[in-house]
């Protein structure tokens, strides 16, 4: 079975996809080492173990090096967070889209914030540039390859609900496998949106959604905790660092 074929199935099956979230090769090889089923790599863990502030501010090339190092040495799929695309121009996305399926991951998530400036891109916009997506991995061999539509409704809009559904439909309706809908927390509105886009529903955790049992009595079927743990790691090793300075004693690593 190919990766992609992979991937797909594992978002058809009764229990949710926890995705585990890598942002290099290390924190990949760790997520496979202890089980998980697929990986997604994290554009904010990766921009921050390269000094970098989340946003396409690393060069494409250096962060689909990155993509590719987790792909090639893996056997489990992966999906690329590519935040937007990485261009201020269709051509130059779709480029960049089709870049990333040769590395060989499974899929990708595509969000539709602005780079430049505030605001979400206009929907009937984003609508055709995920057309020509699908249709440029088709012509490519990349048939059913997993592109998740992240919406930043929630991030963005005061009173989200109703332009994440009418986004999530249109998405699908132009060829997104899948949405990804970070900031959503309410559990009705949870349940509601699952239940009216007729595709996989991604969500991220955050305080209040942690669990994957009761997400998945909500119709989730996919989770991922983003940057969750790369901030956790950067956490620990700034603690222990600034305790190791203080008190110019290391034995505290042995314990």
């Amino acid at each position: 079975m190919s990766k992609i074929k992979e991937f797909n199935a594992l978002h058809t099956t009764h229990d949710i996809l926890l995705l585990g979230n890598a942002w290099d090769l290390f924190s990949a090889l760790t997520l496979e080492k202890v089980g998980f089923k697929a990986i997604g790599t994290t554009s904010w863990g990766i921009a921050n173990s390269l000094g970098y502030a989340d946003g396409e501010n690393i060069d494409f090339k250096r962060h689909l090096a990155i993509i590719k190092s987790i792909a090639d040495n893996v056997n489990i799929p992966v999906s690329a967070d590519i935040e937007a695309g990485y261009g201020s121009d269709t051509k130059t996305i779709l480029e960049n889209v089709l870049k990333t399926a040769d590395v060989g991951v499974a899929g990708i998530n595509i969000e539709d914030s602005l780079k430049q400036q505030n605001g979400l891109r206009n929907i009937n916009e984003h609508c055709a540039l995920l057309n020509k997506m699908r249709t440029l991995l088709d012509n490519n061999g990349y048939k059913d390859f997993f592109i998740n539509a992240r919406t930043d409704t929630y991030f963005q809009l005061d009173q989200p609900f109703i332009e994440t559904v009418t986004r999530a439909k249109a998405y699908v309706n132009s060829g997104a496998s899948g949405v990804f809908i970070p900031g959503l927390t309410d559990y009705d509105e949870i349940r509601a949106i699952t239940s009216a886009v007729e595709a996989p529903i991604n969500l991220m955790s955050l305080p209040g959604v942690t669990n994957c049992q009761v997400l998945q009595q909500l119709g989730v079927k996919r989770f991922s905790f983003g940057n969750a743990l790369s901030d956790k790691m950067i956490s620990y090793l700034t603690n222990d660092a600034l305790r190791i300075k203080e008190t110019k004693d290391t034995a505290f690593l042995y314990n």
